[in-house]
């Protein structure tokens, strides 16, 4: 994989982490687990895509996992924006992992738009 496929998927895996930890806060801090839990299967399904991509068997196959892997971006995305305005996550908290989310989403975006006939990029791709 290239240097920058390793980078985007080191980062992927911290993104998880921090999920993993922030369900776990929300589930114990905050006794939240509906919404957590939409969080942690999207955001902890962002790297799961780019794995399954990294491995894919046609250029259709890796086309669609890194297509789902930005759309459970901009879904994880959604969640922490929801959870911020339930007053769940402080300002801090909610910028801090908007922004690591809205990192990924547009290294994800930059693959996408090479992966579209002329350059064109998806809706569902769409950042902050």
């Amino acid at each position: 994989m290239s240097e920058s496929g390793d980078l985007l998927s080191h980062k992927c895996m911290k993104f998880a982490i921090r999920i993993v930890k922030l369900y776990k806060w929300l589930c114990d801090e905050k006794k939240e687990s509906v919404m957590s839990k939409q969080l942690l299967r999207s955001g902890t399904s962002i790297g799961a895509n780019l794995a399954e991509a990294q491995a894919a068997i046609s250029k259709a196959d890796f086309t669609a996992k890194i297509f789902i892997s930005a759309k459970e971006c901009r879904e994880t995305q959604y969640w922490i924006e929801l959870l911020f305005q339930t007053d769940y996550l402080d300002k801090k908290q909610y910028e801090s992992i908007l922004t690591d989310s809205v990192e990924l989403g547009k290294m994800l975006s930059s693959i996408t738009k090479k992966l579209q006939p002329n350059g064109r990029q998806s809706s569902t791709v769409n950042n902050h």
